[in-house]
Parts: C-alpha cells; structure tokens; sequence
C-alpha cells in the first residue's frame, strides 16, 4: 500500500485511531475479500487526494480480532469514520471512489 495508508493493530488502536489530531477512516479488511481488494486501490488515491485532512488506516480482521470484536465488525469491508476518538459514521461493503469520497466529505 501507499505511504498514505497506515496499518492498524489491536495494540496500536488506541494511539493511532482514537487518539489522532485528525480524522481517521479505519478499513477493516482481510487478504481473502473481493470487495475488500477492489477498494483498496481507491482508498490510496483518496489518502494522497486528502493529504492531511484525513488518515486512512486498515486493520487486517484475521490478524487483529479484539478491535474488529470491540465494534461488532460483522461484514468487511466495513468503514468506520472516526473524529475525536468516536465513531463519527460507518458503511459496510464496497463503495465507488464517488461514494467514498462522498462519505468522507459528509463526515469530516
């Protein structure tokens, strides 16, 4: 992935998602998921198109499971939008660049 995306661990939850100066778009995502891959490569044009106004970060559901568990994650891909250590919004499934773009400015 870019430099623009970070990846997320159970451990690194707290500092990196709920702790941040910024908003942060968590993909919850798995190596097996089609629809997971298919917006992967939007979810890098959209963290270089924002720059700093946003971080996009991915947590690998099969590699970290206390988080996913902690917000229900029942469906990947599932976007959870957080702002100031909260859940801001949340979409489940894959969506177009428009629809992701869509969601972010609608939430930011």
């Amino acid at each position: 992935m870019g430099a623009g995306i970070k990846y997320v661990s159970d451990a690194s939850f707290e500092q990196d998602v709920l702790q941040s100066d910024k908003p942060v778009l968590l993909d919850f995502w798995a190596e097996w998921c089609g629809p997971c891959k298919m917006i992967g490569p939007i979810l890098e044009e959209l963290s270089t198109e924002y720059g700093d106004k946003i971080q996009i970060a991915k947590m690998n559901v099969d590699e970290n499971q206390g988080v996913p568990a902690q917000f229900n994650i029942r469906g990947i891909p599932t976007l959870i939008l957080f702002k100031g250590g909260a859940v801001a919004a949340q979409k489940v499934g894959a969506l177009s660049k428009s629809q992701l773009a869509a969601f972010i400015d609608g939430n930011i």
